[in-house]
């Protein structure tokens, strides 16, 4: 045997020697684990509390319904020619509110009711609405600001008209009422906010729900965040008791998840109008002239896809115009 085989046949019997001794050796003291206790789920972020004034439903100075008469469907004047030239429709819409304006995992595209309204006053301007319209993903809390700011041209989210939010913002006659109940686990036996009283419930700030769990004679806790998805997950993680807003949102909720259901009568009545810069007269007129022909057609094509088989039959809301 060489020098060098010696050295490494002599290496390789003292490993082993190490092995052996610390495998069948002497009891060795184990080392101690880190300490576990219960992880609490993480909450989304921007958790808060109570708006009592949140959407300014309270507000009964005007007359919110009322909206500005249509004047035809000419794209080719004033700001519609603007959007035209631009060559897209910039429209703030959600992505997290299943059958109303959410984004298809397969297609990664954004459908949903409100998408289809989108839609349809792009190719109102445009002729068609493919490759016309840039969406903008944006929470309930921003919808005014967008507005202001001239972001967007429109916000089409589940945007109940009020006479507080007219201040800042133009609506377009109503193309859709909702009313708000709860949601819960199938294993709760509470079926209004009543039977809430104490008990954490979720809503979107800057919300009329979030007003109504806030304002509510039971007092129920409210807990408000930037999206209604956020709430589901906060339900799901039992961090809430309840969400609580429009029967549609709500409705989209259960078709998620088969553990929830939605309970109730409606608390309130929810009518969603379309935003519109307060500067623009006359895009509220085209987007009025618009939705009087889907009234006459596509809107019972939109209820049936999305919201129909979960909510029942219904019809579009008659608009009331100054």
């Amino acid at each position: 045997m060489s020098r060098s085989r010696h050295f490494v046949r002599a290496a390789v019997l003292a490993v082993v020697a190490v092995l052996a001794t610390a495998c069948g050796g002497a009891a060795q003291t184990p080392v101690n684990p880190a300490p576990v206790s219960d992880a609490a789920w993480p909450q989304p972020a921007d958790v808060g509390g109570p708006d009592a004034s949140a959407g300014g439903d309270a507000d009964t100075s005007c007359d919110p319904l009322k909206s500005l008469a249509p004047s035809g469907m000419n794209p080719n004047t004033g700001t519609m020619a603007k959007i035209l030239a631009r060559g897209k429709l910039i429209a703030g819409v959600d992505q997290t509110t299943y059958l109303f304006g959410f984004r298809n995992t397969k297609t990664g595209n954004l459908e949903g009711f409100d998408i289809d309204m989108v839609n349809q006053i792009a190719a109102a301007i445009f002729g068609e609405a493919e490759g016309h319209v840039q969406f903008r993903a944006i929470p309930s809390s921003q919808r005014e600001q967008v507005l202001k700011d001239h972001q967007v041209d429109v916000v089409v989210r589940t945007y109940s008209i009020t006479c507080e939010r007219k201040k800042s913002v133009q609506f377009s006659s109503v193309y859709y009422v909702a009313g708000q109940k709860i949601l819960v686990p199938k294993t709760s036996t509470a079926t209004s906010l009543a039977d809430l009283a104490g008990k954490r419930v979720c809503a979107a700030k800057q919300s009329t729900s979030l007003a109504k769990i806030a304002t509510d004679p039971a007092k129920p806790v409210a807990v408000s965040v930037d999206n209604w998805s956020d709430c589901l997950v906060m339900l799901q993680q039992g961090q809430v008791d309840a969400v609580s807003t429009d029967d549609t949102i709500l409705a989209g909720m259960a078709a998620q998840d088969p553990t929830v259901k939605v309970v109730g009568d409606p608390m309130t009545q929810e009518n969603y109008g379309i935003g519109i810069p307060k500067d623009q007269d006359d895009m509220v007129r085209f987007v009025n002239a618009v939705l009087d022909q889907v009234r006459g057609g596509s809107w019972q094509t939109s209820y049936q896809r999305w919201v129909g088989d979960r909510l029942g039959p219904a019809q579009p809301p008659t608009p009331q115009y100054q």
